[in-house]
């Protein structure tokens, strides 16, 4: 299966373990993620129909490739069999924020990769004390944040028939459900930065989002870098119940 991601650092966040996981797991999973930092429906729009160079391109999660490309070379050059979109995290719980551009990047996927399957990525809503400036939009409120992304987030699948990952609920979830990650309470964020996910369980619980939904496929604990396999046992329960409910 080989994925095609256009989007920004969130998406990034999604594909840095997601091969490696999948990898482990023995499943031929190829990953290929186009991103611009703090990039926006709108401006992907404008990108790919002004033909722009402006895209950092990552394989299987690694490092960016030097050279800049467009989202044009990169979705004819072969086929895909998932590509996914996302809206930049500020305004992923504004819907009017959405349109028309979504709209017109899903016509545009479909018309370049008519047999591949359209996802939406359901990002996080900001840790708790986050100072990133666009926090306000949402009264500094994480709960807040989360409704609304889910809000907007599922009317973009209802008006575009993608299919929805839900890494946003997942993170939620273990922010509310298990004391590790109760960071209002003394416990670990899943944040590296207040927005951005962390690089040990953050991204990892996305990723297996992302597998579980892609392959279709419930998500069994194995160890992973040094990560505690009871929390990873924990995460996996939480990915299967939200992504199979």
């Amino acid at each position: 299966m080989k994925i095609l991601s256009i989007g920004n650092s969130f998406s990034a966040d999604a594909h840095a373990y997601l091969h490696q996981l999948a990898e482990q797991r023995g499943m031929d999973l190829t990953t290929v993620n186009l991103a611009i930092g703090g990039c926006s429906l709108e401006t992907h729009f404008n990108n790919v129909t002004g033909n722009k160079a402006n895209y950092l391109y990552s394989l299987n999660g690694g490092d960016w490739a030097e050279k800049l490309v467009t989202v044009d070379e990169i979705i004819k050059a072969e086929h895909f069999d998932i590509v996914t979109l996302q809206q930049v995290s500020g305004f992923s719980g504004l819907y009017d924020s959405y349109q028309p551009y979504l709209n017109d990047l899903a016509k545009y996927v479909r018309e370049n990769q008519p047999a591949a399957d359209l996802f939406f990525h359901r990002t996080w809503a900001y840790e708790i004390g986050s100072t990133h400036g666009d926090f306000p939009r949402y009264d500094c409120d994480q709960t807040k944040m989360y409704k609304e992304i889910c809000k907007a987030s599922e009317y973009a699948c209802l008006v575009t028939g993608a299919t929805l990952i839900p890494s946003g609920d997942v993170i939620q979830a273990l922010r509310t459900r298990l004391p590790k990650f109760d960071y209002e309470n003394g416990g670990e964020s899943l944040c590296c930065d207040g927005f951005h996910m962390s690089h040990t369980y953050g991204r990892f619980a996305v990723a297996l989002t992302w597998l579980a939904t892609l392959m279709g496929k419930r998500v069994a604990p194995m160890p992973f870098k040094d990560l505690d396999i009871t929390i990873i046992e924990q995460i996996c329960n939480i990915v299967n119940e939200i992504v199979f409910q």
